[in-house]
């Protein structure tokens, strides 16, 4: 097959061609917060995020970034033990800070002997010209690319999860990220309330269209003591079954450009506090399941493409 033993143009693939290894991640957080928490544009949130800003899994921001990066390469040491890693700066809004201090963090980060890039998640409304400057330096000097929350293209939706910036902010963000020959990573949720399966393909259509680098696809976890379990609640909205996400993720497979970075296929969840969908804490079996569909169907990334102007 074109990308190894997969179906598609995975990030481990696209990473072991570029290096010539395996490189892992390693996920550190920057003390940030989010101008949806801090009162800014609300203190609610986005409904479906975490206490963490989604990122249960980060090192902890009472400790120094190179402090960190030690302890999730601990963390690895026995599956690995010597190789490269992107620092991956991951919970809330990591470009929502002052210019100085965006520069001492991120070049910490790649001061550490083992750190061969960055991957830095944030919102497109958090990036004015200024860290643009700064994002461009970086991706001159090392492998860099920036994750942006778009979760969904529909405009109603997106007020609904209280996003906190409407969809034209996202288009501007992408021309300018593209100017510059930065990569952009979109995040994209299936099963938000409401919305069909068309819809949620439309999202995946819309990165298409704006030539995005990658694309991690999120399965939508409901979170204990986050807004959206009170809307669960409220509204016992539908939650999507197993075999519903496997097969809207074969057919964004199948109409994705090849070009386009697959890093993630669903989410990670923790078994204390997620509420929904339980059979997604299995996430090897639904990551198997998934590339039995594809086999079984024949699907393979690029299928259907269509380029979309």
């Amino acid at each position: 097959m074109r990308w190894g033993e997969k179906r598609y143009n995975s990030l481990n693939y696209f990473l072991r061609e570029k290096f010539g290894e395996k490189v892992y991640k390693v996920s550190l957080d920057g003390g940030f917060t989010c101008p949806n928490r801090d009162g800014t544009l609300s203190k609610r949130g986005c409904i479906f995020c975490s206490d963490s800003g989604s990122g249960e899994f980060a090192g902890s921001r009472n400790k120094s970034i190179t402090e960190q990066i030690e302890e999730q390469l601990e963390l690895i040491s026995k599956k690995f033990p010597l190789g490269n890693v992107i620092a991956y700066f991951q919970n809330f809004t990591n470009t929502y800070g002052d210019l100085e201090y965006l520069k001492k963090i991120y070049e910490e980060a790649l001061s550490h002997p083992r750190v061969v890039g960055l991957a830095i998640a944030t919102r497109p409304d958090c990036i004015d010209d200024e860290i643009l400057d700064l994002l461009e330096e970086l991706n001159n000097k090392t492998f860099l690319w920036i994750e942006l929350g778009l979760q969904t293209s529909n405009e109603k939706t997106a007020l609904d999860i209280n996003r906190g910036w409407k969809l034209k902010i996202f288009d501007e963000m992408m021309e300018k990220l593209n100017n510059r020959n930065i990569k952009a990573v979109a995040h994209i949720i299936f099963g938000l309330p409401n919305e069909d399966h068309k819809t949620m393909l439309a999202s995946v259509k819309y990165i298409i269209k704006k030539k995005v680098w990658g694309v991690k696809f999120h399965l939508l976890h409901i979170i204990k003591n986050t807004n959206l379990e009170k809307l669960y609640i409220e509204t016992k909205f539908h939650i999507l079954t197993k075999e519903e996400y496997i097969d809207l993720i074969g057919t964004a497979i199948e109409i994705l450009d090849t070009d386009m970075v697959i890093h993630r296929l669903t989410g990670d969840g923790s078994r204390e506090t997620l509420i929904e969908p339980r059979w997604s804490l299995d996430k090897r079996n639904v990551l198997n399941s998934i590339e039995k569909h594809l086999k079984e169907n024949n699907i393979s990334q690029g299928d259907k493409y269509e380029k979309i102007t």
